[in-house]
């Protein structure tokens, strides 16, 4: 699937169809949906419930560890079926944001195990299996802590080798990669594909064209909703995909749908982008705390930032190489779109992924 170009206008003036996407991203401050969350389901360690085929080449267990929190985070272990004797080098892989470990972190938890690695793909705090209440929520700070937590484990694993970790993000949790490893010095290097800066994108929306009076109504609505959540039982969700796309013709929402919403593909039950969004207050953290202002302190480590060349997403990856210090390395991957490198396995540079970390988890 190939995205249709954007034209200049497209860029400058974001349409309908793209506020509608701030919207399932929690930005819109109305609410348009409301439920009621209790426990995360948990599958049985026995089940089978990702949206890609199991590989015989690999060993996979449910794991949880708990980040500095106290919230309790469930991953996937994926490890080579046929190792070598020694301790192994790891990754902690997450995203993308709005999805669950069944999704695209799985699958490239599940490859980077074939190739050699020890990996955990998990589900951040308040998301999937994961624990924290209410559901449906991010943050910075917490989502950045859930990936030091996965270190954490990781380099606890007697199967692992602490002096060889790595992180991969991707989407909205390539941005929360790049600031774990900004301030967690045990992580020797980081990759991210399509990523996202979260807290960009809320705070100044899609191509920094949110003007101050429209982000001071968002915020000014998002604060009067907090007393509609504090008396009531469930925060108000914003609402996810649409589930048709009849009279929709925005690209990046044609996009997101061929993903999250076809069962065929992408969808999970428990994914916040596959059912009923985030809530509506979901980005005030996001809009007042910005996630890459250390993103040089990576370096000395490297950093590979991989991105499509048609996505709609293609400036943050840009602009968090351009704001980096060396290593740095931006590689752009012809005719694909954001969507592409979630899990199209023939598009994905996995052969790159692999040689990089090779080379420094050395």
């Amino acid at each position: 699937m190939t995205e249709t170009p954007q034209t200049s206008a497209e860029i400058a003036a974001p349409n309908e169809g793209r506020r509608n996407l701030l919207k399932m991203a929690g930005v819109s401050a109305a609410a348009v949906a409301a439920a009621s969350f209790g426990n995360p389901l948990r599958a049985q360690s026995s089940d089978w419930d990702k949206t890609f085929a199991k590989s015989d080449a690999v060993e996979h267990s449910k794991v949880e560890f708990t980040n500095r929190y106290g919230i309790t985070l469930v991953g996937d272990l994926y490890m080579p079926a046929e190792r070598p004797e020694g301790a192994l080098p790891a990754l902690a892989v997450a995203g993308p944001f709005g999805a669950v470990k069944e999704q695209a972190a799985g699958l490239y938890a599940q490859i980077m195990a074939e190739r050699g690695f020890v990996t955990v793909a998990f589900d951040p705090s308040y998301v999937g299996e994961s624990g924290g209440q209410p559901r449906s929520v991010a943050s910075p700070d917490i989502n950045t802590e859930d990936f030091m937590a996965a270190i954490d484990f990781l380099g606890l694993h007697d199967a692992v080798d602490r002096e060889r970790l790595g992180i991969i993000g991707i989407c909205g949790f390539g941005g929360m990669a790049l600031n774990a490893v900004a301030a967690d010095k045990r992580v020797k290097a980081v990759a991210t594909t399509s990523m996202y800066d979260m807290s960009r994108v809320m705070a100044k929306g899609y191509y920094d064209s949110l003007t101050d009076e429209q982000r001071a109504e968002g915020l000014a609505a998002m604060s009067r909703q907090r007393w509609e959540d504090a008396a009531s039982d469930s925060p108000a969700l914003a609402g996810g995909l649409p589930d048709s796309l009849d009279g929709i013709d925005d690209p990046v929402i044609q996009m997101y749908h061929a993903y999250y919403k076809d069962p065929e593909r992408g969808y999970h039950p428990r994914s916040v982008n596959s059912n009923d969004g985030w809530t509506v207050t979901n980005p005030l953290s996001f809009m007042n705390m910005p996630l890459l202002t250390y993103v040089d302190e990576i370096s000395p480590r490297p950093m590979l930032v991989i991105a499509g060349s048609e996505a709609h997403s293609r400036y943050f990856s840009e602009d968090a190489v351009a704001a980096a210090a060396e290593p740095k390395e931006l590689m752009i991957i012809d005719g694909a779109d954001h969507v592409d490198l979630y899990d199209q396995v023939d598009i994905i540079p996995f052969d790159k992924l692999e040689a990089f970390f090779n080379q420094n988890l050395a």
